[in-house]
């Protein structure tokens, strides 16, 4: 398959699929006129390039599991594995790092809700003078 029928079956776009080429993600056959040519196993390769980069992976990263493990993300060698526990422990940090802040931006507004109530109740002397007698 070209790279147009490519980009349709995994949603990918021509251009990001020639960068995973540069990186070493992909590896095309050649026509002989120069045309990329894509067999049915790259696009379960791309599927799989996708979801490691949404879990946050590199291209470097991807490129370490990809060579071992090839789109079977089932066997891992040992570099890999390592890669991949050192990024987990990394986002564990961050997901850490945002839950503070997340804490810190909630008692900032829970702050700001209090004093805006209070700056809308009137005083009580003004309270006392609008009730009738």
């Amino acid at each position: 398959m070209n790279i147009g029928e490519l980009s349709a079956r995994t949603q990918v776009g021509a251009r990001l699929l020639r960068y995973y080429e540069a990186q070493g993600l992909l590896a095309p056959e050649r026509s002989r006129s120069g045309y990329r040519l894509y067999a049915e196993p790259d696009v379960a390769r791309v599927k799989t390039i996708r979801l490691l980069l949404g879990a946050g992976l590199n291209t470097n990263t991807i490129a370490k599991v990809l060579s071992c493990a090839g789109s079977n993300l089932n066997r891992l060698c040992p570099a890999a594995l390592d890669e991949l526990r050192h990024r987990r422990e990394r986002l564990a940090s961050t997901i850490a790092d945002l839950r503070k802040s997340a804490s810190l931006l909630d008692d900032l507004i829970l702050n700001q809700q209090a004093d805006d109530s209070e700056r809308a109740r009137p005083p009580q002397s003004q309270v006392a003078s609008l009730v009738p007698r």
